[in-house]
């Protein structure tokens, strides 16, 4: 039997316990998980409330691969694969999007699917991370509108599940430059001149809010044509009672990063240098 400094105990090692349960007590004591048994659950966990040593050693054993770099959500396809990876910043899990690159061989790869499908849609969150002059400069968190056509579509875009992402994208104008209904435009995954963005869902059309505060997500152009993965984020409200239609998410941490973009010399020098959604524990 095993002790902690303030007296937990594990569960003993019994000689008649067999080879395979020792393995799995002992693996969890010393924090070592083989690969393929690391499962989404095993994330969700890490929030909960540990009471059991060998439990409590595989949640410290599972923050430590995360924060390592060493779990990937992957998804594979006919042209191969592709892996996200999962991050842990400030007790959030992040999943960044799918691309095209090496796993490491020492990689613990879940899922993408079983990943996606532990999000609320009634508490999604994406992020967007915003860089100019050669460093990034922060992050934007979205709280999206749940049940939306659109918001449904931005989460596909920040995790690149169809293949494509707002990963590497321009800002692309302000509009009301230091007046009244200021926003900033962006989201062409397609040719980042403003000229693309066409949906990747068939039909988005939908019970959309309208609003006039700064710090709203909304599409732009509306619902319908041929650009309308492209975004707006307000950055400063309306007057005389005026609103902002097809609002789907609001920015609740991050817009002073929008603001100071806005105020760049250049809006097209703005990338979106990464994105992806907040996993909730």
């Amino acid at each position: 039997m095993m002790t902690t400094e303030t007296g937990a105990t594990a569960d003993p090692v019994h000689l008649g316990d067999s080879a395979s349960s020792i393995m799995n007590k002992v693996q969890g004591i010393t924090g070592e998980i083989p690969k393929k048994q690391l499962t989404v659950e095993d994330l969700c966990r890490m929030s909960e409330p540990i009471k059991r040593l060998v439990e409590a050693g595989r949640v410290v054993a599972v923050k430590r691969l995360v924060e390592a770099g060493r779990v990937l959500a992957v998804q594979e396809d006919q042209d191969g694969r592709r892996s996200a990876r999962i991050t842990l910043q400030d007790g959030q899990l992040y999943l960044h999007p799918l691309l095209r690159q090496p796993t490491p061989a020492h990689a613990h790869a879940l899922q993408e699917s079983e990943v996606v499908g532990v999000l609320e849609p009634s508490c999604t969150l994406a992020f967007l991370d915003l860089g100019w002059a050669g460093s990034t400069r922060g992050r934007v968190t979205i709280r999206l509108t749940p049940d939306t056509p659109l918001a449904r579509q931005f989460v596909l875009l920040c995790t690149g599940q169809r293949g494509h992402t707002y990963r590497n994208t321009k800002l692309l104008n302000v509009k009301y430059k230091g007046g009244p209904g200021e926003y900033v435009g962006g989201g062409d995954y397609e040719s980042n001149d403003g000229k693309g963005g066409a949906p990747l869902l068939p039909d988005l059309q939908g019970q959309y809010r309208e609003s006039g505060q700064a710090g709203v997500v909304c599409a732009i152009g509306g619902p319908e044509g041929s650009r309308c993965a492209q975004f707006g984020i307000t950055t400063r409200d309306r007057q005389g009672g005026r609103q902002w239609p097809y609002v789907f998410g609001d920015v609740v941490n991050g817009l002073d990063v929008v603001r100071a973009a806005v105020n760049h010399s250049n809006i097209r020098e703005v990338t979106v240098v990464d994105c992806g959604v907040v996993l909730p524990l």
